[in-house]
């Protein structure tokens, strides 16, 4: 048990880079897990929120690649508003075993490149939640616990007050231009908040969520068991644009997206249609998913252990070389900003290209570019155009007088 304890301290430390301040958020750090996926069941596309005392739950997937299994484990953290541990012990917020091993696993079929595909289903026989909040997963070998494998999040609630939202793109900066603005009401008749200004805390993310969520405490109106948010600077969003998408959902023809599919041993490659910046263009509408991606192949119905993977080329015609480092960003990046995700410029092409090895299926993307000193922004390649469909989450955490959690009474999706 003490070696356990200190080996879970490790992983605390590893996923938090060494500071207990730093947020846990879905993320793999081994370079051979791959198509880190957590969804709501039954639903691929969906926000990774499920209702409390419900079995439809969580789905965490992932895939190893690799000829053979590894046994691994994994261990549920229950985490604050803001995503970092709570502090709560094992037995205030799951009902069962807190250190269960990975068991339901398959070997790829028919694939070129053989891997194990993993899955967690939460709740389950073994583990069941007693408290709503933010959750994270921690997964590592069974032989190495020291070794964390990857961080997955996501969280429960109870929806114990009722959500409106209203999205316009009339804001307070600007009109009909480059923001969108939200506003939404709590209402809770039957709910018992005493102090709304200091218990509330509500966390709002767009689309995909990665680095860009903002949180407000401060209603502008608390009135009759309502409370109303709005004409707030925290509350007015860069519009953005649609995600750029692509398929790679065969091998035996171009789909969306692609300009050309090869083989060369030992993948096929998927050779995507040039990018071009699209900042200074007009906006153009495109059905996507708001920046997911969804496995899939039109050869089998078992995508899961059957969808291949391909080595993706991204180019992004810019011209000239810009300043700065430009990164791919999508739900399948999980946000990263390093070497995985960076592109490089070829000034024989003079474009910015980048070869990515995916799982055959249907991905949103968009380029960032971060310059020296700032923080990476879609905005000067993507543009800002406040026709832009987004999709806002919108989290309520209540923590009364003397309580010791974050506790998520209200979720909601508002959408352009």
């Amino acid at each position: 048990m003490c070696r356990f304890l200190l080996s879970f301290l490790f992983l605390l430390v590893v996923a938090t880079g060494g500071s207990a301040a730093r947020p846990f958020r879905t993320e793999s750090f081994y370079g051979n897990v791959r198509t880190l996926q957590v969804r709501l069941s039954g639903d691929p596309l969906a926000p990774p929120v499920a209702l409390l005392g419900h079995d439809e739950g969580i789905v965490i997937s992932f895939d190893m690649l690799a000829d053979d299994p590894e046994y691994l484990y994994y261990r549920i953290v229950h985490c604050n508003a803001d995503w970092t541990p709570s502090g709560l012990s094992d037995v205030e917020y799951i009902d069962g075993f807190n250190e269960l091993p990975v068991d339901d696993y398959s070997l790829s079929f028919n694939t070129y490149r053989n891997y194990v595909h993993y899955r967690i289903a939460l709740p389950n026989e073994e583990v069941r939640f007693r408290l709503s909040g933010n959750y994270a997963v921690l997964v590592y070998p069974e032989d190495n616990p020291d070794s964390l494998l990857l961080t997955a999040c996501f969280s429960i609630t109870e929806n114990l007050v009722a959500l409106g939202c209203e999205i316009t793109t009339r804001t307070d900066v600007d009109y009909n231009k480059a923001h969108q603005q939200l506003s939404f009401k709590v209402m809770y008749p039957r709910y018992e908040i005493r102090n709304p200004r200091e218990e509330l805390k509500v966390s709002i993310t767009t689309n995909v969520g990665y680095d860009d969520g903002v949180t407000v405490s401060q209603p502008l109106y608390v009135r009759n068991q309502e409370l109303e948010y709005a004409h707030t600077p925290r509350l007015v969003f860069p519009a953005g644009n649609e995600y750029r998408r692509f398929e790679t959902v065969s091998r035996h023809y171009n789909t969306i997206g692609v300009e050309s599919m090869r083989y060369f041993d030992p993948y096929y490659h998927a050779i995507l249609k040039t990018d071009y910046p699209r900042a200074s263009g007009a906006y153009v509408y495109d059905e996507t998913q708001n920046g997911h991606f969804y496995i899939r192949t039109d050869d089998s119905e078992e995508a899961d252990t059957e969808a291949d993977y391909f080595v993706v080329h991204f180019m992004l015609a810019t011209g000239a070389l810009v300043e700065g480092e430009v990164y791919i960003d999508g739900e399948f990046t999980h946000g990263r900003l390093d070497e995985t995700t960076r592109m490089t410029y070829n000034p024989e092409t003079r474009a910015y290209e980048k070869d990515v090895l995916l799982k055959q299926g249907a991905y949103n993307y968009r380029y960032l570019l971060q310059r020296p000193g700032a923080k990476a922004d879609a905005a000067p390649i993507e543009g800002n155009f406040y026709e832009t469909r987004n999709e806002y989450q919108i989290r309520v955490y209540h923590r009364p007088q003397g309580a010791r959690y974050d506790r998520l009474i209200g979720y909601t999706r508002c959408r352009m």
